[in-house]
């Protein structure tokens, strides 16, 4: 009897669970629009041009994963989000994915409700400094006055790294980065502490006089950025992690936002897997065969996306580094679609 009320049990938790997983894309598809999280403007991950049209790294992957979903890529809806914010509007279905310069950790992976997908960008927190300052390391910064906004890792990585090396601050905690950048600037605070990628995106594009400022080369922390998903809907974290790591494996194999259609002849199985020419892929989450094809097709392959918007060919300049591909030195190693 027991174990039939067990088994019992078990097939409603199952089909509860199943349930849960068509949530996320039907309401999705109900609205016609995939609802992303962004910062609130961020050059080169999520900011608004000047026609204000948003653009950036992560409104890329959300373009991305609506070319996924609907086939085409400009169904999405940008909800700027500040540090304080962003939880809750994910939690509470404001947004359906969290694209927000998040760094995946285990306390907001498993305490939140929410789920981290994966890493879309590897960075490291760093220091900003005005060259008038006349230091060239961190640890010059003993009773130095720090930006930094609260409720943020950063804000914490900060304390632990300072007082590790015992060196004394002041953190002046505001919270909207524009109104940071003010105050730095201004010198009302000696130093301002952020991810690396967002200290180049404010020293590039927020500054009067960029080359007035330098990125010390200590890095604090590991920052894995990625985007963050409800937990409970398996099948919607599937098609935002699948949809980066098509991204990820067609640079891989050399498919390109310009070549991607003369690739659907490719004699390579990967490809054809890749792109829906071999079905399945498709189909194991409720999506169209050629939902990969068309998310290269819109934003182009992961290189093109991080030179657009970050790399050599955007105002930021940053190397790949730990962003190259595992097999040119990286730590990117999509996971194979087949």
């Amino acid at each position: 009897m027991n174990i039939a009320k067990g088994l019992v049990g078990a097939a409603l938790l199952m089909a509860a669970a199943q349930g849960a997983q068509a949530a996320t894309v039907d309401v999705v598809r109900q609205r016609g629009a995939v609802a992303c999280g962004t910062t609130t403007g961020f050059a080169g991950f999520s900011a608004p041009d000047a026609q204000g049209k948003w653009q950036g790294l992560d409104v890329d992957l959300c373009r991305a994963i609506a070319a996924a979903v609907f086939g085409d890529a400009n169904k999405i809806k940008v909800v700027p989000l500040n540090s304080q914010q962003r939880f809750t509007a994910l939690q509470s279905g404001e947004v359906d994915v969290l694209l927000r310069t998040v760094t995946l950790t285990q306390t907001r992976d498993t305490s939140l409700g929410l789920s981290a997908v994966a890493a879309s960008f590897y960075d490291g927190q760093g220091i900003l400094v005005n060259k008038k300052l006349g230091v060239k390391s961190a640890k010059e910064l003993n009773g130095a006055t720090v930006c930094v906004q609260p409720g943020t890792t950063t804000e914490l990585n900060l304390a632990d790294w300072f007082r590790s090396n015992n060196i004394e601050f002041k953190p002046v905690v505001i919270d909207k980065v524009t109104e940071v950048v003010r105050a730095f600037e201004s010198g009302r605070c000696d130093a301002f502490t952020d991810d690396a990628s967002q200290l180049a995106a404010v020293r590039a594009t927020q500054v009067a006089n960029p080359n007035d400022f330098e990125i010390l080369p200590e890095r604090f922390s590991k920052e894995p950025l990625g985007p963050m998903v409800r937990q409970g809907d398996e099948n919607w974290l599937g098609i935002v992690r699948w949809t980066l790591f098509a991204l990820l494996e067609a640079e891989e194999y050399g498919i390109t936002q310009k070549n991607v259609d003369e690739m659907l002849k490719s004699n390579n199985p990967n490809v054809l897997r890749i792109l829906g020419v071999t079905p399945g892929a498709g189909k194991n989450m409720g999506l169209d065969e050629k939902w990969a094809y068309n998310a290269i097709k819109a934003v182009g392959n992961y290189s093109e996306v991080f030179e657009r918007n970050v790399g050599k060919d955007s105002k930021l300049g940053l190397q790949r580094g730990t962003n190259a591909l595992w097999n040119k030195g990286g730590a990117m190693y999509p996971w194979p679609i087949r």
